[in-house]
Order: structure tokens, then sequence, then C-alpha cells
């Protein structure tokens, strides 16, 4: 214990001095430098005690995350009455929040149990690859289901002949398709990045920001390649959702009857709390300046999306959700 502490202790003062000299312009020439192999992930530093509960705690968290995404996938697929494109867009959801979760949680829980954890090049930049490839990927399937929201309350009648199953497919296949297009262009210029001093990153995964921290080269073409993906991925997302929803609110304030109006806003109400949850995460964390911000607030607002964000969701849908409850209730009468 003593010894791990002192090799951290030793990682962070060759962190600062690499990074100070990096600052300063005395970094040695590149054909000089010698490339790392692997990182070293901090993880959450702590007594033994503490990081055993926060352990406990994640794991349970991690389990009924599984847990309640795989129940709506398998409800959906195999109930009659959960047949139709909102539900269908759920399950893709619960598909990019496994993907998340799986790709984050088992690592953090081992770095957990170790105070701190090694990851190689190829297997940090391949976290780093999936965890783009959901998150991106979720942005384009929220912004999918907001479109169905605004034409099942805003064109009702023609709701059938617009959302059908074909047109369901082929977008979710060009929202998984993106996703896994537009990581691989994300992650190719970081990884292209000279890593030669201390190789310790400040977090519980390979975040794309303590990452750049650490590298030795020119960080400038990266920093301007995420910001213009950001117009894609984040920025027309976000006009569109807001869009259908000014549409949806304005068309749900003309309906005369009360029941009738809380009915439609019923209807999209648990959408609206799952991407504002989202979208609030990842602007906390990638968007709000980072200056003054200490690295465990960076840390636990990470947890948020992360973590409890894949957790939340299912809740979300299944609690808000008469369908889902009536076929649970189905699917444990049936298996009696």
């Amino acid at each position: 214990m003593e010894n791990r502490t002192w090799i951290f202790t030793e990682r962070k003062v060759l962190q600062e001095e690499q990074q100070e000299s990096h600052h300063m312009g005395s970094c040695m020439p590149e054909n000089n430098l010698t490339a790392i192999i692997d990182f070293f992930l901090t993880g959450f530093q702590g007594n033994c005690y503490v990081r055993n509960l926060l352990f406990c705690f994640l794991f349970v968290v991690f389990t009924t995350t599984i847990c309640g995404n795989l129940l709506i996938i398998t409800l959906v697929s195999t109930s009659r009455t959960l047949h139709t494109p909102m539900y269908f867009f759920i399950s893709q959801l619960s598909i990019s929040d496994i993907l998340l979760t799986t790709d984050i949680v088992p690592n953090m829980l081992h770095i957990l149990l170790n105070n701190g954890g090694t990851i190689t090049f190829i297997g940090c930049f391949s976290q780093f690859y999936f965890f783009c490839v959901s998150e991106i990927s979720e942005c384009f399937l929220l912004t999918l289901m907001s479109y169905d929201r605004y034409v099942a309350i805003c064109n009702p009648l023609h709701y059938a002949s617009i959302i059908t199953r074909f047109f369901c497919l082929k977008l979710v296949a060009v929202c998984w398709f993106l996703g896994f297009l537009i990581s691989l262009i994300d992650i190719y210029r970081p990884s292209t990045l000279t890593f030669c001093g201390p190789n310790v990153i400040d977090h519980f995964f390979c975040d794309p920001i303590p990452l750049l921290e650490i590298a030795c080269s020119d960080t400038f073409a990266v920093q301007l390649q995420n910001s213009l993906l950001g117009i894609p991925v984040l920025i027309i997302p976000i006009i569109i959702i807001i869009a259908c929803y000014v549409h949806i609110i304005s068309t749900i304030l003309m309906i005369p009857s009360n029941i009738s109006r809380h009915k439609a806003f019923s209807t999209c109400s648990s959408h609206l709390i799952v991407v504002s949850i989202f979208y609030w995460t990842l602007f906390s964390v990638y968007i709000i300046p980072r200056r003054g911000q200490s690295s465990t607030i960076s840390k636990v607002l990470s947890l948020l999306y992360t973590v409890f964000t894949p957790f939340i969701n299912p809740i979300i849908y299944s609690l808000r959700n008469k369908d889902i409850k009536k076929a649970v209730n189905e699917a444990i009468f049936k298996h009696r």
C-alpha cells in the first residue's frame, strides 16, 4: 500500500515537472523522446474503507443498470404491445447505455480495488473509442426520438405513414453508422499524438481532456477537430430537439381538453427528462470552462453521465410508462 502511494506521488511530481517544461517550451526534441506504452489511471484516491464502500455502491449500480436495460430490450423484443417505433427507439437507447457502462465501469471497479491501475495504449484508445460511439449514437437517438414525438403529437393522422418500420430501421442504422464513423475520426488525431512524459491520467477512464493534458506534442489541431465535430454531434441535434419541443408544447397548449392535454404531454415527458439529464451532464463536463474546477469535481460529474445516466434511463422509462409496467406483469404471470 505504501509503495503504491509512493509510486503515485512520484508519478504526480514527474507529471507536474513535465507539464511545466512543456508550457515553457523546454521539452526535448521529439526524436529523443521515448513513447510510453501504457497509462496509469488514478481513479478515486482515498483510504481503503472509502474505496471499498464506493466499489460496493458502484457495483450495485452497474448490475442494476445492466439488468434494467436488458429487461427493456427483452420486453420490447417479446411483447407485442411494445412493437411500436417509440419502444424500438427506447430499446436502442438501452443498447447504447449497456455499451457505455460495460466500457467504463468494469475497469473503474478494478482501479478502485487497487487504488489505481494501468491500461495499455491500445486499451486506452479502445475505451475512448467505444465511449465516443455510445455518446454520439445516444445524441442521434435522442434526436430521432424527439422527431418521433413531434410527428405523433403534431401530425397524428399521418404518423403511421411517416414513421414506418422501414423508416425506423433505416434511421437507427444511420445513427449507429454515424456513431462508429465519427468516433473513428474523433480518436484518430489524439492517437497520433506523442506521449513521452509521465503517463499518469488523473481520472477513472481514458477521458479525452486529461488524456490531452499529458501529451507532449501540440494539441491545437485535436482541439480544433473536437470543436468542429461538436457541430454535427451536439449543436445540430440540440437545435432539432428544441425545435421539435417548441412545436410539441405549442400544439399541446392548443388542445382544449385538460385530460387530452395531460395525456399528450405524458407521452413525451419521460424523453424530455432523459434529454435534460444527458445534455446537462455532458455540457457540465465538456462545454462549461473547467478553470477553477478540481479533478474530484470533474470525476464526479463524469460519473453522472458514464454511470448514473445509463442507470436512471430504464428507471424513468419503466416507472413512468404504463405499457412497460403492463408488459412486465404479463411476463411475470406468463411464467407462473
